[in-house]
């Protein structure tokens, strides 16, 4: 099993599945599809040359951020270690999955048009921030999850509306 760092360009194909893990961590996993198109000079037309589909796995910081910004159908740019899982299926078929564990994922934004909103400086990541919290930031959204304003991403190609207001 060899692993590559690669960035993979696509559209979420399944709704993200946040786990807790029995060691205490949490895990987003969700499928991506890369669809590879080519022009055909013959044509003069563009042509689907296939799909890539992998298991995108997100950990640690990753986990709030994708959990309250990405949904399926969403255009993103995945970054991360690929590796190659061979298994048996239950019907003993040998099968391989392409897998990548992520380390950046975010939003596509020459397919859509995302707000972003920046982790609050003032409150740690794993409490929420409130509008009376010590220190916390004038102007921030106090309804943020894990210690994050959450935002949303518009593939409709004209700016989003604002979150919280």
């Amino acid at each position: 099993m060899y692993e590559a760092n690669a960035t993979v360009i696509g559209t979420i194909a399944t709704h993200p599945v946040k786990r807790d893990l029995a060691n205490g961590e949490q895990v987003v996993t969700f499928r991506l599809a890369s669809n590879s198109r080519r022009l055909d000079h013959t044509s003069g037309q563009w042509v689907d040359n296939g799909t890539l589909y992998l298991t995108i796995s997100c950990w640690r910081r990753l986990v709030a951020g994708v959990d309250a910004s990405l949904h399926r159908g969403d255009p993103v740019i995945a970054y991360g270690r690929l590796r190659s899982h061979e298994y048996r299926s239950k019907d003993g078929v040998e099968r391989r999955d392409l897998e990548m564990r992520a380390i950046t994922v975010g939003p596509d934004l020459s397919r859509c048009a995302a707000q972003v909103r920046r982790w609050s400086a003032a409150a740690p990541r794993n409490t929420a921030v409130g509008a009376s919290a010590a220190g916390g930031v004038p102007g921030e959204d106090p309804t943020g999850a894990a210690g994050m304003a959450t935002g949303s991403i518009s593939g409709s190609g004209s700016a989003p509306e604002p979150v919280g207001t």
